[in-house]
């Protein structure tokens, strides 16, 4: 906000939606607070919305994070831009078979990249790599979220 950070104490998860004038995010709000199940179908609902142009501002405003998944479209990787206020937004690839090597051995793996892009005035890249490890740790792991 200008020349002032505001911290916000909950978080606020865009999703970048592909429709036929071009992106919308809307907003996950609350998501620290939901379970995977609860934000799985709230992003559903809110996705069909801004498909339909059901979606009303304040289902699109106020984000604090976005993701934006360039994956379903074949994308392997790609670099997303932050829209101010978020402090950071999360670009996802495709998940794609790679063969790799393992012991004496090859063995096949799913691999997905993803790219996080900071803004340095409220994120800077060391706890932005911490979280991308995190994110990594549980998508290697996903039993994890359920703990």
């Amino acid at each position: 906000m200008g020349d002032k950070i505001r911290r916000y104490q909950h978080v606020h998860i865009g999703v970048a939606v592909a429709i036929e004038d071009g992106l919308i995010v809307p907003v996950i709000r609350f998501a620290d607070q939901k379970t995977l199940p609860q934000i799985a179908a709230e992003t559903k609902e809110l996705a069909s919305k801004a498909k339909n142009k059901k979606l009303q501002p304040n289902e699109f405003t106020g984000n604090t994070f976005t993701i934006s998944n360039l994956g379903m479209m074949d994308i392997d990787e790609f670099t997303a831009i932050i829209n101010p206020p978020d402090s950071c937004i999360m670009a996802v690839g495709r998940i794609s078979e790679k063969i790799i090597r393992k012991g004496d051995g090859f063995a096949a793996t799913q691999v997905m990249k993803l790219t996080l892009s900071c803004d340095h005035r409220s994120v800077d890249g060391a706890t932005g790599a911490a979280f991308l490890q995190t994110v990594k740790r549980f998508l290697e792991n996903p039993v994890r979220l359920f703990l």
